[in-house]
């Protein structure tokens, strides 16, 4: 399979020429969504070659503030990585679980699940392998529990993100509505999805401790396991009170982050957090401090950056860092999220050539057209089933949201949808791929880690995925009515 990149760029290119193929057409619009009925044909402006090559500069421009905050955000996790705070919490529950390896499984399922859910956790995940592999096989299990009790548990946590900037921020923000728009029914399928995870790994695992030949790997286990007699899990990294206090910053930033982006007063009639602020800006100490902060509930992408910026100064000065090191983690951790922030430009860039060729206005009338009489419902569930194979097409999350989102949130008003419903069958789509998808960079290293073959995944994982799929349906029909 080609990079993300390269299909990016190529979807450009196609959608260029079909600037020469579809009628121009465009709504009237009110609030940025389109009206129904009001469709009409306009003048052609087809796109040449050089709005192709300039479709993703115009793009990148366009998301800048999405992609600055996912540098920052890198940087941040790139110095709260370095104090090893969250290694060393993780290691201190397998310290105390010694013995006691039964609640192992939902334990460090809900701890990976958390980190999906807040931060979009994967590419992280692989480096716990070698700690959590020696135990779990130690306690009777085989290898393919390893990588249901990673994999599957950040997984979940990303289908069911609350607030994962690279899902759920982007998707939001190219829906024109707030990241915390729908964040309760997020919650179900969190809350949802974490349980049959770890009802679907426990009776896996204790399956496998009481017959090992029901281990989907029976046959290879002894050549498998060979390899990881050298692995030590006592090498777990010690939780001091310094990483203690980086754990209670670094989980206090999420919680204001989660707080600050549910619109609490326009969409709830809650107006607790801007009377707070009205009162405490007359305040003259309070008012240097917060400056022209908005109130909690109304933040976005550019108040999230400053909240990320400001606990990665506190958590750095308060480890001691000297200066230079600070900016080298700091820069280290954005480079990391480099590739993230530049797709967003690239995948941003189709829906350019779409509005500045005057055809997405006939694409979204197209839509319009098939969707009359649709049940709400069958628009909601037809949208994640959509989102399953594109992710495959397009692996990149940020780059599928950035690309589609344009095109799939407007129809959602067509069907008389909410918004954040689209949102959520976007990320729902896309991870149910994941977590079979041969094009996920996650899952084909834990599987190498392993050494657990691709095939022997899928037969493992089918239920799993029918369970995930069932609840999806479930959570996007209650979305949609209530």
């Amino acid at each position: 399979m080609p990079t993300a990149f390269t299909i990016l760029f190529a979807l450009i290119f196609v959608a260029a020429i079909f600037t020469y193929i579809i009628p121009a057409g465009t709504y009237d619009y009110a609030d940025k969504i389109p009206v129904p009925g009001t469709y009409h044909l306009v003048k052609t402006n087809p796109q040449g070659l050089w709005d192709v090559f300039q479709a993703p500069i115009k793009g990148f421009k366009a998301a800048l503030d999405v992609a600055l905050f996912i540098l920052i955000l890198g940087g941040f996790l790139g110095i709260v990585f370095e104090t090893k705070a969250i290694d060393s919490a993780l290691g201190s529950i397998l310290k105390k679980l010694n013995g006691k390896e039964k609640y192992l499984i939902p334990i460090l399922m809900i701890f990976f699940a958390i980190g999906g859910t807040t931060y979009g956790m994967a590419e992280e995940t692989i480096a716990f392998y070698p700690l959590i592999i020696p135990i779990v096989l130690a306690a009777g299990y085989d290898l393919v529990t390893v990588i249901m009790i990673i994999f599957l548990g950040s997984g979940v946590g990303v289908l069911g993100g609350l607030v994962d900037p690279f899902a759920v921020g982007i998707a939001s923000e190219l829906a024109g509505i707030s990241i915390g728009e729908g964040i309760q029914f997020r919650l179900i399928a969190l809350i949802l999805g974490v349980s049959w995870a770890i009802i679907f790994t426990m009776r896996y695992a204790a399956k496998v401790k009481a017959d090992p030949t029901k281990s989907i790997t029976y046959d290879m286990n002894q050549k498998l396991i060979k390899k990881f007699n050298n692995f030590d899990s006592s090498q777990a990294i010690e939780i001091t009170k310094k990483r203690k206090i980086v754990l209670i910053i670094f989980i206090l930033t999420f919680v204001i982050m989660i707080i600050s982006i549910i619109p609490w007063q326009y969409k709830f009639g809650i107006n607790f957090f801007a009377n707070l602020h009205a009162s405490l800006i007359k305040i003259p100490v309070f008012k240097f401090f917060l400056g022209s902060m908005l109130p909690l509930g109304d933040w976005f992408f550019v108040e999230m950056s400053v909240l990320f910026l400001i606990s990665s100064i506190i958590i750095a000065i308060f480890y001691r860092f000297p200066e230079n090191k600070i900016i080298d983690l700091f820069m280290a951790g954005a480079k990391d999220l480099l590739s993230v922030a530049l797709i967003l430009g690239v995948a941003r860039g189709i829906s350019i050539i779409l509005n500045d060729g005057m055809i997405i206005g006939t694409i979204l009338h197209s839509g319009e057209m098939a969707l009359t009489n649709v049940n709400k419902a069958v628009f909601a569930i037809g949208s994640y089933l959509l989102y399953i194979p594109l992710t495959f097409l397009i692996p990149s999350t940020s780059g599928l949201a950035t690309a589609s989102m344009p095109i799939i949130a407007p129809l959602a008003d067509f069907a008389g949808v909410g918004r954040e419903v689209v949102v959520m069958a976007f990320q729902s789509g896309a991870e149910t791929m994941n977590f079979i998808s041969p094009t996920q960079c996650v899952l084909v290293g834990a599987l190498a880690i392993t050494g657990v073959p691709y095939s022997r995944w899928l037969k493992a994982i089918r239920p799993f995925l029918l369970g995930i799929i069932v609840i999806v349906f479930i959570v996007l029909t209650l979305a949609t009515y209530l």
